[in-house]
């Protein structure tokens, strides 16, 4: 191998490695080795290794800012996967919206489904707390169609339509709630996974 191949192949690993400060030591390590490894690989081919054979085998790596960004993702999902907390999975799906469009709309609809699902257990634990005022008001507006607040016990209930579920809100609500909360993690962990299925980073 020629000093210029070399010195192409540790600048852009050195780029790289900056940028994988977001992982632990010994996991960014591991893909630099590994990485270093596929570049060797893909610029040797059957032959001798040339700088021409190690441009062509960076280029196809792309950006090695991007790259790093891409391998963050990638094990923060992985680690989502893992551990199942909503909290991780919402962090992971932030990086992979930053990434690609199809990662904002996983994120969003994720970020809806814990808030409805939040909110479906809280109005029923509020419920007995605030029995007047928390539940689900339904009524007829000017127009005559059909409009309906859900209502947590704070403020007063509205002064037109009525209250539909009565105390029935406390277990449609816990059971709702939950189930939204549950299926909620298991689409955000789906989509991580065809994600990390179709996006296989390269190792050596």
């Amino acid at each position: 191998m020629s000093d210029e191949a070399q010195r192409k192949i540790e600048a852009y690993l050195s780029k790289l490695r900056a940028r994988l400060r977001g992982l632990k030591s010994e996991d960014a390590a591991e893909i630099v080795e590994e990485l270093r490894s596929h570049i060797l690989d893909k610029a040797a081919g059957s032959g001798e290794l040339t700088v021409a054979g190690v441009d062509a085998a960076l280029a196809g790596l792309g950006d090695p800012e991007e790259l790093a960004s891409q391998y963050i993702t990638y094990e923060s999902l992985a680690r989502a996967e893992v551990s199942r907390s909503p909290v991780l999975i919402l962090h992971s799906l932030f990086r992979w919206a930053s990434l690609s469009v199809a990662g904002f709309f996983v994120l969003v609809s994720s970020v809806m489904g814990y808030a409805l699902g939040i909110l479906f257990v809280l109005l029923a634990v509020l419920k007995p707390l605030h029995p007047q005022n928390a539940g689900l008001w339904v009524w007829r507006d000017s127009t005559g169609d059909l409009a309906m607040s859900f209502r947590m016990g704070f403020g007063g209930a509205p002064s037109v339509g009525r209250e539909v579920l009565g105390w029935w809100v406390l277990p449609l609500g816990l059971l709702f709630g939950c189930a939204l909360l549950i299926l909620t993690t298991r689409f955000a962990l789906w989509c991580a996974r065809q994600y990390r299925g179709s996006h296989g980073l390269p190792r050596g």
